[in-house]
């Protein structure tokens, strides 16, 4: 099956477009709305884009979003590969807008401002932009409709993206769930040398990299992954975390707890209960200092565990 990417030059419109539809959401949400902002290649004036409207909405709180912004004949898509993120979309015969919930504080906003601000004002850089995209619309693979999270046009994107944060001084710590190649790539060298490597064999887990019950992540410093995460969701509204690792290098900081805070975070809004782990001798101390104490890991899947590792876990 095949989508058609359109890409359309430059219309003065959009930014009009925007306005109407912030002051509806503004009016419906009330004091929870803290500020909207128009994203993306529509609000960089001079710049050709796709013909919708991206949005960012933060919020005070999550709670009933979903159903208020139904009201305001919004489609919930889901959080993609953005934790604590919602995702919305209305499309024709409506306005055709995408938009990106977060609370107020998420890296995210201040991601999407600062490349939208940098096009805004580096000219060659909005030039190069427009190039690429006109590039990638020509290649078949972009107009490909597949399961994938994330399109190969967007994927397409990435490194000059990535480019352009760094150039912008990007430096926010996010959480992602693994989608591009870089982020699996990161993934499985986090095992093998946090793991496998020391044994050695070749990591027995990878079947997880395609089980709707595990969830890979990657941790985000600027646009540099420094640590990897990795969940399994249980029934009874318990999860347990299987991995979370931070770059030797970048220890001592405080990262990993931040990680698993974030983890914590996005297991709590999705109705998970409880989170559980495993904890090797030298991991016991850092879950004691976040909070968690000896609990029973029952594995619904009967594994056998390290006879060295105490079972733990904390109510979310």
């Amino acid at each position: 099956m095949t989508r058609k990417i359109e890409i359309l030059p430059y219309n003065p419109a959009w930014p009009q477009m925007f306005e109407e539809e912030a002051a509806k959401i503004k009016q419906s949400l009330g004091e929870n709305c803290i500020a909207i902002h128009h994203i993306g290649s529509t609000a960089v004036p001079g710049l050709c884009a796709k013909p919708k409207i991206d949005i960012i909405l933060s919020v005070k709180t999550m709670h009933s979003l979903i159903r208020d912004l139904e009201k305001l004949a919004y489609e919930y898509r889901g959080e993609f590969n953005i934790p604590l993120h919602l995702g919305f979309r209305k499309r024709p015969p409506l306005p055709n807008i995408n938009l990106h919930v977060f609370e107020e504080g998420n890296p995210e906003i201040e991601l999407n401002l600062l490349f939208r601000d940098f096009l805004r004002n580096h000219p060659d850089a909005r030039q190069a932009y427009a190039n690429l995209k006109l590039s990638l619309v020509e290649q078949e693979s972009s107009h490909q409709k597949t399961k994938a999270t994330v399109s190969t046009f967007n994927l397409g994107k990435d490194a000059f993206i990535k480019k352009i944060l760094d150039q912008a001084g990007f430096k926010g710590l996010r959480m992602m769930i693994c989608t591009h190649h870089d982020e699996w790539e990161a993934a499985r060298t986090f095992r093998n040398r946090t793991f496998f490597d020391k044994i050695p064999i070749a990591d027995p887990y990878t079947w997880t990299f395609d089980h709707q019950d595990h969830t890979h992540l990657v941790l985000y410093q600027g646009t540099n992954i420094i640590g990897y995460a990795h969940t399994q969701l249980w029934p009874e509204q318990r999860a347990a975390l299987r991995i979370i690792v931070i770059n030797e290098s970048l220890r001592g900081q405080g990262l990993g707890g931040h990680f698993l805070s974030l983890c914590e975070r996005w297991l709590k809004g999705k109705g998970f209960k409880a989170l559980h782990t495993q904890a090797s001798p030298d991991a016991y101390p850092f879950y004691l200092k976040y909070g968690y104490t000896e609990m029973p890991f029952n594995d619904p899947n009967g594994h056998e565990s390290d006879p060295q590792d105490t079972d733990m876990g904390k109510v979310l």
